[in-house]
């Protein structure tokens, strides 16, 4: 863990190191240089040099201290005339159009977009030019981070995430995209993309999906493991309305303010409303653009976080017992044909965006994470310093065996599920802890309510405070049954558009009960009931 995220800041320091070495060959940026590309776009391959590593090194150098590449005034238009305005910058963002998941943006996106070290290290040669003349993209990061906390219990930091273990540095995530954008500017044929984005380090935690690689985190529990949390091809036909987008395979799930992977969020740390949501689903998402502000959406997935051959499967009991409404499943009986359906509206200004969604829903039964999710997310732009972002939902589980009864906490141990200790030893789903304890199982039932105030101090700074309560009604989502309140203010500050860090604090109350500093895994019970968290990433892009 900590040799990687070390091995990405010694490419740092060699980055420097080169780039030094290099000041007698290669020209210093400085105001009224004749060769300046960011004066003279047509200087930019002589500036970056001929080898790969120079023209590497030579990238991170050219961006340093500035907000975005030198533009090429060839570049074709990268949005629709009459689309509603880009509202955000990145950086400081960590976006520039309001998240809304399960496509790639319409109307905005072009083929040929991604402002990479990588590919412009490799533009020059013959591998490069056959990427760039297909419209492939092959870039990634590495994100580092650690914390300080009043918690000392390992895995005691949560429920809160994603700075799971107290007091330690960790490599977060490495992620390497290999992708093509679909051209969704244009009007004129149809155009196709994919992208396949695996991930390793300590934030797998929070992307595994049942059935694929899941051994690492729930026969193992390691520390760090691998995932694919997207995989997935597109079709855009942009001859249907304002243009229709099929999406096919693994991709996150919509609408969230967050997501999993590190440059996509304001704070290094995630919210509680993010981190016991739906992550991913597996299946086929459809967006239409009726018009220039209204979209939707429409999607067939095998649940959340489940495989489509983990499909709930199950066998007789060999022990019946009448109070156990099971039979002996095999699988996730949580990963079922499910739909997911949305709507997004944004005002002509681009100030407002509103997406209501229903995610996951099917019968509701207990599975793996099969959270029948309703909400909305909702974005407002005040000027082009402040903007907050909401989001609301209401999600649910049917059918958790109840904690409470002794008989069913008993079956349940005994191996009847998919989620018992004997076939899922580690970081099975909670127990619902029912109100009614002489019942057998209930409904699981979580709220939230979450807002980001973000304010952009400079071209490279963003600052944003976050206010958030949780309430777990049943205690399935985090273990304890309680609401939580939890604020948090960061820093985002962007060295260039490469290379950010992201330093934090934040405080969380659990309300009703003790829910800090405990292992389930390790069956260590909480004991405290707040939680103080100091805590910073880096994030490299290549």
């Amino acid at each position: 863990m900590k040799k990687l995220f070390l091995a990405g800041v010694s490419l740092t320091a060699i980055c420097l190191i080169n780039a030094a070495n290099a000041a007698d060959t290669i020209p210093p940026m400085k105001s009224g240089y004749a060769c300046d590309p960011y004066k003279n776009y047509a200087c930019l391959d002589s500036y970056l040099g001929s080898d790969f590593f120079t023209r590497f090194v030579n990238y991170y150098r050219l961006e340093w201290g500035h907000e975005a590449a030198p533009a090429d005034p060839k570049a074709p238009p990268s949005r629709r005339d009459y689309w509603p305005p880009t509202p955000q910058t990145t950086p400081p963002m960590p976006f520039t159009e309001w998240p809304y998941g399960g496509t790639t943006s319409l109307g905005v996106t072009r083929t040929s977009s991604i402002d990479s070290p990588l590919m412009t290290a490799i533009g020059n040669t013959a591998v490069g030019q056959a990427l760039n003349d297909s419209h492939i993209q092959v870039y990634g990061w590495i994100d580092g981070g650690g914390n300080l906390s009043n918690n000392t219990v390992r895995g005691g930091n949560a429920p809160a995430a994603y700075d799971y273990n107290p007091n330690t540095v960790q490599l977060d995530q490495a992620v390497l995209y290999i992708e093509r954008l679909p051209d969704t500017v244009q009007k004129d044929h149809v155009d196709w993309g994919f992208r396949v984005a695996p991930i390793y380090g300590a934030n797998y935690r929070y992307t595994t999906a049942y059935g694929l690689f899941s051994s690492q985190l729930l026969n193992q529990n390691a520390s760090n493991g691998f995932d694919i949390p997207m995989a997935y091809g597109e079709v855009f036909i942009p001859q249907v309305m304002e243009g229709l987008m099929v999406r096919f395979g693994r991709y996150i799930s919509i609408p969230d303010i967050e997501a999993q992977l590190a440059p996509n969020n304001y704070m290094y740390s995630h919210s509680m409303t993010y981190t016991f949501d739906n992550y991913t689903n597996t299946g086929v998402e459809a967006t239409l653009a009726a018009t220039k502000n209204w979209m939707f959406q429409l999607g067939v997935t095998v649940g959340t976080e489940a495989m489509p051959w983990h499909v709930g499967q199950k066998i007789t009991n060999p022990d019946p017992n009448p109070l156990f409404p099971y039979t002996t499943m095999l699988k996730d009986p949580g990963a079922t044909p499910s739909i997911t359906a949305g709507v997004r509206w944004t005002s002509d200004s681009g100030n407002d965006d509103v997406n209501v969604v229903a995610n996951g829903i099917n019968g509701g039964q207990w599975g793996y994470n099969n959270l029948q999710w309703y909400g909305l997310t909702y974005y407002h732009k005040f000027d082009d310093r402040w903007h907050i972002s909401f989001e609301v939902y209401d999600e649910h589980q049917n059918n958790v065996i109840n904690a409470n009864n002794p008989a069913a906490a008993a079956a349940f141990a005994a191996g009847g599920t998919p989620f018992s200790p004997q076939i899922m030893p580690f970081n099975s789903p909670f127990l619902a802890q029912c109100s009614n304890s002489t019942v057998f199982s209930c409904t699981a039932e979580a709220r939230a309510a979450l807002t980001y105030v973000n304010y952009k101090a400079s071209a490279l700074d963003n600052i944003s405070y976050r206010l958030e309560y949780f309430d777990d009604v049943e205690g399935q989502r985090t273990g304890t049954k309680t609401a939580y309140v939890e604020t948090g203010i960061g820093w985002q500050h962007w060295f260039s558009p490469q290379i950010e860090i992201r330093p934090e604090v934040s405080f969380y109350k659990s309300l009703n009960a003790n829910a800090f500093n405990g292992n389930a895994n390790l069956g260590i019970a909480p004991n405290k009931s707040t939680a103080v968290i100091g805590s910073a990433d880096i994030i490299i892009h290549f």
